[in-house]
């Protein structure tokens, strides 16, 4: 098969994002098999052009100007299920829809995932950030992922100690990242296993509608997307709240010692206890959605056709024709705002694609607090 029946030029990425911004790929490809992706690769490194594989561009903000490399997106989404002793062990594809893996899993009374409901993106993407909510992380489930190189189109399987997991973060994102392609990934399940509700505000509303009942799979699954959706953290293309790429910054994780100081400030201010979250030996993690709006930028905060949410601070939205400057520019505004009031450094989360380095390197990078 020639690259020419795989391969489109000048492709909007708009279309394929979540948030609706952003310019063309100068070329821009769907691939069903591992055949194709190697035929694709092969055409990029001929052009000399970097590949960027492409999920469902719900955690992606492209350049106005584009992309002038090549986008990938994989479109195989088998899944299956093997027993095994005390579990199950499912395989899935990475292009699968993340939460339609979710629904599959519970529908079939497995444990382990139901707190990732409605989390949009691929089976693909959720390792590389390590997605979590609601108490849960991919990495408590993840036992393998298969990965193709993209230089030497080896296939090859690295297990969950070799991935190297963190809060929001896994090799996959430093020292790995531009080297895989991730073909599909190996989760280990609990079947007839409880629900996990190790998080205060889902336990909360789970008491308060289901009293003494224990709660069910499903029943949790629900009561997050409806959390979810509250929040506009669902994707609806008739919902300006969820025209984002979710969770723009990263919660902060600081020193016990900024904690206390922040807290004593906030004290001082009349904002009552600051949100946290323990996160380790003598850290803590913040709400970034709270320093956000004490940093002056309340929901619904307009800058131009770009906003946040009315519901979420987190979320920064396209409210209607903006631009990738207009998103990136609030996106500024916000992390220079709470670093110059908390003297704390927000990180973007979403992958920044076609943007200048310095760009780039500003919303992503930075000490988490200083003092």
């Amino acid at each position: 098969m020639g690259h020419g029946k795989l391969i489109s030029r000048e492709v909007p990425l708009h279309r394929w994002t979540t948030l609706g911004v952003g310019g063309p790929a100068r070329f821009f490809a769907q691939t069903a098999t591992v055949d194709e992706l190697c035929q694709v690769l092969r055409f990029a490194a001929e052009q000399e052009l970097e590949p960027f594989i492409l999920g469902q561009g719900s955690n992606l903000v492209v350049a106005d100007d584009g992309y002038p490399g090549v986008v990938i997106r994989l479109t195989g989404q088998s899944v299956q299920f093997f027993e095994e002793s005390a579990a199950v062990r499912v395989e899935a594809e990475a292009g699968l829809s993340w939460d339609d893996l979710v629904r599959m899993t519970v529908e079939r009374d497995l444990a382990g995932l139901e707190c990732l409901s409605g989390i949009p993106g691929t089976v693909g993407a959720a390792p590389i950030q390590n997605i979590g909510a609601y108490g849960q992380e991919v990495s408590e489930t993840l036992t393998a992922i298969e990965l193709l190189d993209r230089n030497s189109h080896q296939r090859l399987q690295v297990d969950r100690e070799g991935c190297g997991f963190g809060y929001r973060t896994s090799r996959f994102k430093g020292e790995w990242k531009g080297r895989y392609v991730i073909l599909g990934v190996a989760l280990r399940l609990r079947p007839g296993g409880e629900p996990r509700l190790r998080y205060e505000e889902l336990a909360r509303r789970a008491r308060e509608e289901l009293g003494d009942q224990a709660p069910t799979l499903s029943g949790v699954r629900q009561l997050v997307l409806d959390t979810r959706r509250k929040k506009a953290m669902l994707y609806d293309a008739e919902d300006p709240d969820s025209r984002s790429a979710g969770s723009f910054f990263l919660n902060p994780v600081v020193q016990k010692g900024r904690f206390e100081h922040l807290s004593l400030e906030a004290k001082n201010e009349g904002w009552g206890a600051v949100p946290s979250f323990q996160a380790g030996e003598g850290q803590v993690k913040l709400s970034a959605a709270w320093l956000i709006e004490r940093a002056g930028f309340v929901r619904g905060t307009l800058r131009g056709r770009a906003g946040l949410s009315t519901r979420h601070a987190l979320a920064i939205t396209n409210r209607g024709g903006a631009t990738a400057e207009e998103i990136i520019g609030l996106a500024l505004e916000i992390k220079r705002a709470v670093k110059a009031r908390f003297g704390i450094c927000l990180l973007a989360e979403p992958e920044l694609l076609g943007f200048a380095p310095p760009v780039v390197a500003e919303l992503k990078s930075g000490p988490t607090a200083s003092g």
